[in-house]
């Protein structure tokens, strides 16, 4: 699984980049292309979301790790897929969309495309009160790198288990018992299937 990736945006389109690294380019849908330049001498780093599907594995990417949360949380509502999770964060400001789930704004929420009525209530309901991972800079201060650096990377953890077909009760108690602990995401994916497989 990617964290993310290093490199130089040699190619874009309306939809993708293609970041390329010691010669291997990586082909990344993201909800904004033109917010990276196309420069074969600098490095950029592009957070990843790995989505699995039957027939498929595609790489998305993001410029904060906070947005790839976001994107991954948009996903477990019923009604959003990829694309529509993308056509949200193309607004630009993540605080913006959770700014409209907490205040169940559903005319804001409804002005994405994709997005109708019933999706954007669905939103709310399983959204309200579980985005609090956006914080402010001054906020981000306050609380250490070491915090957001086990809460990214056990968000991954959690994420990776989904994409392996793990239902969200399973997940939820691998998540509590596993909260507290600096692991990487594949330590975490590693202790978590360990934990099924005991119960």
């Amino acid at each position: 699984m990617y964290e993310r990736l290093s490199g130089a945006i040699v190619y874009r389109d309306h939809e993708s980049v293609t970041v390329d690294i010691h010669g291997v380019g990586y082909h990344v849908y993201c909800a904004n292309p033109f917010a990276y330049e196309i420069n074969e001498s600098a490095t950029v780093n592009v957070f990843i979301y790995t989505h699995i599907i039957q027939d498929a594995i595609k790489l998305f990417g993001f410029k904060s790790r906070e947005e790839r949360v976001l994107f991954s949380r948009l996903l477990q509502v019923s009604g959003i897929g990829p694309k529509g999770a993308l056509a949200v964060l193309a607004e630009g400001n993540s605080k913006v969309v959770i700014q409209a789930i907490e205040e169940e704004n559903e005319t804001m929420l409804t002005k994405f495309p994709g997005i109708g009525k019933k999706t954007a209530r669905q939103m709310i309901l399983d959204l309200k009160g579980k985005l609090d991972f956006v914080m402010d800079e001054e906020q981000l201060m306050a609380t250490g790198p070491l915090f957001a650096k086990e809460s990214d990377a056990l968000d991954e953890a959690m994420d990776a288990l989904r994409a392996l077909g793990y239902g969200e009760r399973e997940i939820k108690k691998a998540e509590k018992a596993l909260q507290g602990n600096d692991l990487t995401a594949d330590e975490y994916v590693r202790q978590a299937l360990r934990l099924f497989v005991e119960r």
